[in-house]
């Protein structure tokens, strides 16, 4: 991923360079091919990851035969619910 995030700024790069009112033409033409072919490139690696995010979006869900537990009323009146009246001065 590295290596895209390096393309993308030698892309931004050389966009900027462009844009500036002083480059020669040959210049601009010379950053325009290289930002092509990092574009192209950089698309294939996207296209790789998007790939392979339909592989794992396409697996099925692992079957759950337990539901967690989770204790939230461990110390819970069973008739009540509740876990008694709040200490002096707490809140509960």
């Amino acid at each position: 991923m590295k290596n895209f995030e390096e393309n993308l700024a030698r892309l931004e790069k050389l966009t900027a360079d462009i844009r500036q009112p002083d480059i020669s033409l040959e210049d601009a033409l010379k950053n325009f091919e290289e930002g092509i072919k990092l574009a192209r490139g950089m698309e294939k690696e996207i296209d790789k990851i998007e790939g392979k995010i339909q592989i794992l979006m396409n697996q099925p869900v692992p079957d759950m035969d337990t539901t967690p537990e989770l204790d939230l009323f461990s110390g819970a009146d069973e008739s009540t619910g509740t876990a008694g009246a709040p200490d002096q001065g707490t809140r509960q």
